[in-house]
């Protein structure tokens, strides 16, 4: 007997041995996931997150665990309203057919009152960028805008864009497949895409097409057959001319069986998508986008698929997709961090945040990320900004280093030199964009201001942290001696700025 208990409790010994080993193993793991992130990690979140970090915010996110950080920063989307007045035309819808029936003079009038309200538009999303209490959520809906591209260029209608907009941002934490499916019958993308001319007797293989290589399963996962039988369950999806309105017309929807990715069917649009939403590659190319857009230009493949079975799994949950990248460890990787370029909003709209700039009109913001290549509700093509080092040439990088150069100048300096740089359309009396448009220019120009002593004082005269926060890497020509404005213009002008 007492053989037998010796040889238990040997084997008890033994199991206890094993487990504590385990959790040997499993402790760093464990405390890395539930420490404080400290300041470096949560500088880089919200770097990432956030346009630009403040002092006050990283030192609070600074006490939290990764995943304390990151929940906090998604609950924050969830209470979100946007603060700032829509422009007063939105509910103006001007239909083609009026515009058609006006005279060449009463056309170019419109055109012209076309031009202003598509810069008001971008001033209201610039201006709703840069004072936010959700930065990540504007983030998401810029992300959404550069997916599911349009262009006011081609649609000719700020109303239209404005509503597709708001699309975005019901949906820019939601469900990607409700996104989608509303994206697609969204009356700029009807318009943009060609959908308005897509009929049983002559379909249009626009929107069908980049439905499957842009919006969800990428190039190489459909053929050519799949792309001409859902454009005939894209039949019927097109907008009233009138109300500017999505409409159903049933008498050019192609009624016949179409076959779509191995499956046959009498299928309307939405039973498409919903095809496309079942493939893995769909998840699977929309978090390559995430971990390009907060991660690394070079996404992991195993991790990639490993996050898109989740998003796939939770309905296409943006916020589950979001939460698992944001908190994993290629995320805070050393070789990850200063990884990524600013694009020209991150950059404007980052320096503004960061260096608490005012202004009465977001215009410069608006006109100065157009020079520097992003144009609000105008990318360049279908498949939206490609991003990375396509940002940067050796034009751009001189635009971007005026534009800062300018911004950290004396304040009488400073509107000298913006008038010398007014951008095209602001010269020459301003006919692109109104009359009136280069003295609001100027004015505005006027107005911007930065107040240096008060944004210092938050650092305490702690030059290294303010260095630390402003920049995602080590500074590449560090010259302590400089003081004062010159410091910050060193800062902001060296090239580490340009990196989060």
């Amino acid at each position: 007997m007492r053989r037998l208990q010796a040889n238990g409790f040997l084997r008890h010994i033994g199991a206890l041995a094993v487990l504590l080993a385990l959790l040997v193993l499993l402790a760093p793991l464990t405390s890395h996931a539930a420490a404080p992130m400290g300041f470096d990690e949560a500088r880089h979140l919200l770097n990432r997150t956030s346009f630009a970090a403040n002092v006050d915010d990283i030192n609070a996110f600074a006490k939290l665990s990764r995943a304390q950080a990151v929940d906090q920063l998604l609950a924050w989307t969830g209470t979100y309203k946007v603060g700032t007045p829509p422009p007063a035309w939105i509910n103006d819808f001007q239909s083609p057919r009026r515009l058609r029936a006006m005279s060449e003079e009463q056309r170019k009038v419109a055109q012209r009152e076309q031009v202003q309200k598509g810069l008001e538009l971008r001033g209201w999303w610039m201006t709703e960028m840069i004072a936010t209490p959700s930065p990540l959520t504007e983030k998401m809906v810029l992300f959404w805008h550069n997916h599911f591209v349009s262009s006011l260029q081609k649609v000719r209608s700020p109303v239209l864009m404005y509503r597709q907009q708001l699309v975005l941002r019901k949906h820019a934490l939601g469900y990607f497949g409700d996104l989608l499916h509303e994206v697609a019958k969204d009356p700029a993308m009807v318009v943009y895409l060609d959908n308005a001319s897509n009929r049983k007797a002559q379909p249009n293989e626009n929107f069908a097409r980049e439905v499957m290589e842009l919006f969800t399963l990428g190039e190489g996962n459909y053929t050519e057959a799949d792309v001409k039988e859902a454009a005939r369950a894209f039949t019927g999806w097109s907008i009233d001319p009138d109300s500017g309105d999505y409409l159903w017309r049933p008498a050019i929807h192609d009624e016949g069986v179409k076959t779509v990715l191995g499956r046959s069917g009498n299928f309307d649009g939405d039973a498409v998508l919903d095809i496309l939403l079942a493939q893995p590659s769909t998840a699977e190319l929309v978090v390559g986008k995430l971990w390009r857009e907060f991660v690394s230009p070079a996404p992991e493949a195993a991790e990639v698929k490993r996050i898109a079975r989740m998003f796939r799994d939770n309905r296409y949950n943006v916020k589950v997709a979001l939460r698992a990248l944001l908190t994993s460890d290629a995320f805070y990787a050393p070789q990850n961090r200063a990884a990524l370029i600013k694009s020209p909003v991150d950059l404007v709209v980052g320096t503004a945040r960061q260096f608490r700039v005012e202004a009465a009109d977001a215009l410069p913001f608006v006109l100065a990320s157009r020079q520097l290549g992003q144009d609000l509700f105008a990318p360049p093509n279908v498949k939206g900004w490609p991003g990375g080092e396509a940002w940067i040439n050796s034009a751009t990088l001189l635009q971007r280093k005026q534009l800062l150069d300018r911004l950290f100048q004396p304040q009488d300096r400073r509107a000298q030199l913006m008038a010398v740089n007014a951008p095209a359309e602001m010269q020459n009396g301003g006919q692109q964009a109104g009359g009136e448009a280069r003295e609001r220019f100027m004015r505005s120009m006027a107005s911007v201001r930065f107040d240096e002593a008060r944004w210092r004082a938050q650092f305490s005269a702690n030059e290294p942290l303010m260095t630390k926060v402003l920049l995602a890497g080590e500074p590449v020509a560090a010259r302590p001696q400089l003081q004062g404005m010159e410091q910050l213009r060193q800062l902001v002008l060296d090239p580490s700025y340009q990196l989060k």
